[in-house]
């Protein structure tokens, strides 16, 4: 019924925090040095670019699945579950419980990304440290 509400709330939220990070970051730079080899770090605004991407991916598709089904309409209240009491009831327990669930699963699989991201940059900031040290001993 209004599941779709509960993801497109933390999108609206997010969208907000990652245009102020991404202010923020423009000030300052963000790359990890290892003597005159750098590997340009993934900004966190870019990262939480990737979250509102899928949140507002998944909150648009369960909304035009609404609206297909006739649960959502073009006139007040916009949710038929919300003409009466006992409907209105039904319809905060899906958001409630469906519609946290999913916003949790999308942010948790986003931290997966996040992870796995911060460790290849890791890694590829150490190879290139390796391979600067390689090339020192070659000479």
């Amino acid at each position: 019924m209004a599941c779709f509400i509960v993801p497109a709330t933390e999108a609206i939220v997010t969208t907000i925090a990652q245009k102020v990070l991404a202010s923020k970051e423009k000030n300052m730079e963000i790359h990890h040095e290892g003597g005159s080899a750098t590997v340009e770090k993934s900004r966190f605004s870019r990262k939480l670019g990737w979250l509102n991407n899928m949140l507002w991916g998944g909150s648009a598709l369960l909304a035009l699945e609404h609206v297909w089904h006739g649960e959502v309409v073009p006139w007040f209240p916009f949710l038929t579950a919300a003409n009466d009491a006992s409907s209105r009831s039904e319809m905060f327990h899906e958001m409630a419980t469906v519609g946290v669930a999913m916003a949790l699963l999308v942010t948790a699989a986003w931290v997966g990304m996040v992870v796995v991201s911060s460790r290849l940059e890791k890694r590829a900031s150490k190879d290139a440290v390796l391979a600067e040290e390689t090339i020192k001993e070659d000479k």
